[in-house]
């Protein structure tokens, strides 16, 4: 797997998930944001792809970087760096180790934490407190910390994580993500008093009248 930030920087994908950075950068300037879900209503290839760019892209601002993948039931993220899955979250929560096994990605300023083997109760395992005491002394090390969710609608997760950070993303796919996945997904996590950030689209169609600018 490729990510479009590395292997086309300049291109009008590369740009558009700068933008989303600078974006969430000023998002709130009162509390900025250090800590961010990323998820999708749905199953959706994107929403793997759209976190390790974004993670990618906020490495090359300068900032220091964590990218933990807590899709423990798919993960992904570890396949795009060519690192191992062999251990990870679970294997930290499980085997009661303090000291997390982050892997140092060929993107310099970003590590992961990837999710390691599939555990019996996700959903249990990423309510613990072990996560909170996670989050609270990865926050002490790096600037921002980004979290990879599975979908809203399929299991509640994204929802339990999303209620102990900053904030949520969710990626919706033109042409893919369903309206009334959309609308069930900001739902369910507005009841369980998540906060929503904001929408990435992906997929949309290229802005034809930008094509000289980027060439």
């Amino acid at each position: 797997m490729s990510l479009i930030t590395l292997t086309d920087p300049q291109s009008p994908i590369s740009e558009a998930y700068r933008t989303l950075r600078t974006n969430l950068s000023f998002y709130s300037l009162d509390k900025p944001l250090q800590t961010l879900v990323v998820t999708s209503p749905a199953v959706s290839e994107d929403n793997g792809v759209s976190v390790a760019n974004l993670a990618v892209t906020m490495a090359q601002s300068g900032r220091n970087i964590l990218l933990i993948d807590c899709d423990l039931r798919r993960p992904v993220l570890h396949e795009f760096f060519g690192l191992s899955n062999e251990n990870g979250l679970t294997t930290m929560i499980l085997d009661d180790v303090e000291k997390p096994p982050l892997q140092q990605t060929n993107v310099e300023n970003l590590s992961l934490l990837a999710s390691g083997p599939k555990p019996p109760n996700p959903a249990d395992m990423l309510g613990s407190k072990k996560v909170d005491q996670l989050i609270a002394s990865m926050t002490e090390q790096f600037d921002f910390v980004l979290f990879n969710a599975p979908p809203v609608v399929a299991v509640t997760d994204a929802t339990i994580l999303g209620a102990k950070v900053d904030g949520v993303l969710l990626v919706i796919t033109a042409g893919k993500t369903r309206r009334d996945h959309a609308e069930k997904a900001k739902e369910m996590l507005e009841q369980a008093h998540v906060r929503v950030v904001g929408v990435a689209l992906t997929n949309a169609p290229k802005d034809s009248s930008l094509g000289d600018y980027y060439n």
